[in-house]
């Protein structure tokens, strides 16, 4: 009978200390969310901007609205390319609340609906191009429109010529999509391209070095997380902000300021869906 409750006991005092540990993360990452020196710096992944589809990847023009609104008013500042570039790789300081706002693919309606959104509230974004799609698909932007963004408030990084995963390439493939792009639209722009998104977030480690041989500073994946100077700069995380139909503004807060927690949220749904194969497991393991 002791020892059954000695065991009781230990259970309770091990229960209550994960409690306790978890608790105190929660407030440290939601406290701490507006200072980049302790949590790191939130990029926002974004990719269609519109009132027609309705993919998981296509957020509503009042949403978006809301959501730069709230940056605007809460005191976050958005970041060029620059900036951030100096903070990965110098640890430079940088403004209250700093945020860098990504587009991936470069769909027209980041010209015709999140350009207007963002010039509105005086923020920075930058878009990464699929530089053979520009032009050539009426759902896309121009580089007439590039041209015309180019410098008011949109900035543009590279995510390959073709989209196609990098990891399914052999190497002198992906090293044409790496330098193509970035010559691409770095004579359009007439400004340095640093930065790429891998297509679907795909790379390897024979991916990040032919990365990093083309000249890129940086890279983002869709993983999910904050960046620090100290992390991969060639595996760098993003937050993101995809609806597909579940939108609430309480989810865009929650991914905004507790980056950390969703991140590892999503991780462990992963893990245990994929790795584990255990789907009704995952299941029961939110996905703000």
């Amino acid at each position: 009978m002791k020892s059954v409750k000695t065991l009781e006991w230990w259970i309770t005092r091990i229960v209550a200390a994960v409690v306790a540990v978890m608790a105190a993360l929660i407030l440290f990452w939601y406290g701490g969310s507006g200072y980049y020196e302790l949590t790191g710096v939130p990029v926002l992944n974004y990719h269609q901007v519109n009132d027609v589809q309705q993919t998981p990847i296509t957020t509503t023009t009042e949403n978006f609205k809301k959501q730069m609104k709230y940056l605007h008013d809460n005191g976050y500042h958005s970041i060029t390319q620059a900036q951030f570039k100096a903070y990965i790789e110098e640890g430079a300081d940088l403004p209250d609340k700093p945020v860098l706002i990504t587009f991936d693919d470069g769909y027209e309606d980041n010209y015709l609906n999140a350009w207007p959104i963002l010039k509105k509230y005086d923020l920075t974004a930058t878009i990464f191009l699929v530089s053979g799609y520009l032009s050539y698909y009426p759902t896309y932007m121009t580089w007439q429109e590039v041209m015309e963004m180019n410098g008011d408030h949109m900035e543009f990084g590279s995510h390959t010529v073709s989209h196609l995963p990098l990891d399914e390439m052999d190497a002198p493939r992906i090293q044409w999509e790496l330098a193509e792009s970035k010559v691409a639209i770095e004579g359009r722009t007439k400004r340095p391209v640093w930065f790429i998104a891998y297509p679907e977030g795909k790379y390897n480690d024979a991916i990040q070095e032919l990365t990093k041989d083309a000249g890129y500073v940086g890279a983002f994946t869709v993983d999910n997380g904050r960046v620090f100077p100290g992390d991969d700069h060639y595996a760098m995380n993003r937050v993101a902000i995809f609806e597909g139909g579940h939108y609430s503004f309480l989810r865009f807060r929650l991914r905004l300021t507790m980056s950390a927690l969703c991140a590892y949220l999503w991780d462990a749904h992963k893990y245990v869906s994929e790795t584990l194969k255990l789907p009704r497991l995952a299941a029961l393991i939110p996905q703000p």
